[in-house]
């Protein structure tokens, strides 16, 4: 990931309902979720929810795709490891002690459940 991407994907992060929205997305997992199901599970009304995943989309967080009438919702889970990557890609300048183990994160408790 280059900087201007990770720029907008943080920058699309940076709002509490999108952040929400990320974040619902990534726990509902690869089969995702329905726009009415999204708006429904963080109070938001459907113009500002649209808002919302556009922005998420054009910054390569979320995708959507059509199932009949209605359009999912899922996290872009490679866009999400790309973010992520490039975020600890010079973790420490070299000195993993510094930053700990992040891999630890991953295999937490709290992680992935």
């Amino acid at each position: 990931m280059q900087l201007p991407a990770a720029v907008e994907a943080l920058s699309a992060l940076a709002h509490a309902s999108r952040l929400a929205v990320f974040r619902l997305l990534v726990r509902a997992g690869p089969d995702g979720m329905a726009a009415g199901e999204i708006a429904r599970e963080i109070g938001a009304l459907p113009n500002t929810l649209s808002t919302h995943l556009t922005i998420l989309g054009n910054a390569g967080l979320v995708r959507s795709r059509r199932d009949g009438r209605s359009v999912i919702y899922s996290a872009d889970y490679d866009g999400m490891r790309d973010l992520l990557g490039f975020l600890v890609a010079d973790c420490c300048a070299g000195r993993p002690e510094i930053c700990g183990t992040l891999g630890e994160l991953t295999a937490s408790p709290d992680c992935c459940t």
